[in-house]
């Protein structure tokens, strides 16, 4: 049986700029070069797999209903694009501030490496030959632990200007170097886009 190789995204600070606890349409802002890097990386032989923390719901800022529906958009507008999006999965739970049911630890929370592993389940990853795009070391560190072979995190600091200005860079980055296939040619290794 062939196995498919994923390219695993973050969504808040990779997929779009993360101005915290995104749930409306009007508030999601693409980060420019995400649809550019998720063709690259389909055209390579990726399938697109989102992993992403939702505690926002689990606090009570907004409601699993309003996560569907920001993401059946956003998996629309990568259609559009040439960039379908294989799967979405999200854990809303918190183990501090999460209100009722919500309060609790996950296997799928970030750190932890629970939604790799329902991929890798559902669609037949090949772990080790697939890649990481995070903003965070809670991604790299849920990674790790699901045995991705690479890991890449990009941070930005500074100003909202600054921040989508390197966080645009940084994706053209990742795009060239999937293009390039210094990533699929270095296995094992850390890539820190810093």
């Amino acid at each position: 049986m062939v196995k498919n190789k994923a390219l695993f995204l973050d969504r808040d600070g990779v997929i779009n700029h993360d101005k915290g606890y995104t749930y409306r349409i009007e508030d999601f802002v693409f980060i420019d070069g995400i649809f550019d890097l998720c063709r690259a990386a389909i055209n390579a032989g990726y399938i697109i797999i989102v992993v992403t923390n939702q505690a926002g719901i689990g606090r009570g800022y907004y409601t699993e209903a309003d996560f569907l529906h920001l993401t059946k958009w956003m998996c629309e507008r990568f259609e559009q694009e040439g960039a379908p999006i294989t799967d979405v999965f999200f854990c809303p739970y918190h183990p501090e501030y999460g209100l009722g049911d919500y309060k609790k630890e996950s296997y799928d929370r970030k750190p932890n490496p629970g939604m790799f592993l329902k991929a890798k389940e559902k669609w037949g990853i090949a772990i080790e030959d697939s890649i990481m795009i995070g903003d965070k070391e809670s991604d790299m560190q849920a990674a790790s632990k699901a045995g991705i072979g690479i890991r890449c995190q990009y941070i930005v600091d500074g100003s909202d200007r600054v921040i989508t200005s390197n966080a645009n860079s940084r994706m053209y980055e990742l795009r060239k170097g999937l293009l390039s296939s210094c990533f699929i040619n270095n296995k094992n290794s850390i890539t820190n886009c810093t």
